[in-house]
């Protein structure tokens, strides 16, 4: 059947097929290419060229995934009505837009055009295993990282609370403005959290260095413990995506082999 053919071809579930690495290899050379013209400032014709052949790929890709969404979605012609509304689908359309020109003048002025072809690069996610591994990671462990991530802005909200209190808004040194508003405190404990510090805010009273140092070195656990539980989940997923790679191959072979021995 056309359909189940064309389904086993984009669908990387099927992995022994080598149609299906082809085009996952071409899909991923297009949506690189398409990515090419926003790293110049300048708009050379051959970028005009580029955009028409990677739309073109694109259209055609999600027309092939409308046509056998049947097959994924499993719930018969309504599957054509659910299938848009699908987070990959949004993103294939968002990914086609720019290229036909649909979007109005006043949009391009503010280079809307441009910041939406970087949606693109989210296609990949479609097309690579690795990625794919990596959120399955997320996916598995999000309960901790949402514990981090919640324990990491709470105390962010907190020391912002007490730098935007305790240092004075007016640097008794310069005369200059230290911390306009809450925001910039927020900015401030979100980057030395972070250990990244860049120096354009500092705190000039005892208590705001005091602080300082303690978030500093609150945000090395905070980065630490997450690393250590994706790194663990994740080779556990790669060990396991070997496992099925190897017991592919080896179906793949049994198959072949009793199909010459059924044509002997």
């Amino acid at each position: 059947m056309l359909r189940q053919k064309i389904y086993n071809i984009i669908n990387r579930d099927h992995k022994g097929m080598w149609a299906g690495r082809v085009y996952d290899w071409y899909m991923l050379v297009m949506i690189m290419a398409s990515i090419v013209p926003l790293m110049f400032i300048e708009d050379y014709p051959v970028f005009r060229l580029i955009e028409i052949v990677t739309v073109s790929a694109f259209i055609i890709d999600y027309l092939f995934r409308w046509f056998t969404c049947t097959l994924l979605l499993k719930r018969g012609w309504m599957s054509y009505v659910i299938y848009p509304f699908t987070p990959m689908a949004i993103v294939d359309l968002l990914s086609i837009l720019p290229g036909l020109n649909l979007i109005s003048p006043e949009f391009k002025l503010l280079r809307m055009t441009r910041l939406l072809k970087i949606v693109r690069l989210l296609k990949i996610f479609r097309y690579s295993d690795k990625i794919t591994i990596f959120l399955r990671v997320l996916k598995k462990e999000r309960q901790v990282l949402l514990s981090v991530l919640m324990l990491a802005l709470f105390y962010i909200f907190l020391t912002a609370l007490v730098m935007f209190n305790a240092e004075p808004h007016i640097n008794p040194h310069t005369g200059e403005v230290t911390f306009h508003s809450f925001f910039d405190a927020l900015y401030w404990a979100t980057v030395t959290l972070t250990t990244v510090g860049y120096g354009d805010l500092c705190p000039v009273t005892d208590i705001g260095r005091v602080v300082s140092m303690l978030s500093s070195l609150f945000g090395v656990a905070i980065i630490a413990l997450p690393s250590g539980v994706i790194t663990a989940s994740y080779l556990e997923e790669l060990r396991d995506y070997r496992k099925g790679s190897v017991k592919d191959c080896a179906s793949d072979t049994c198959g072949k082999a009793c199909q010459s021995d059924s044509l002997r």
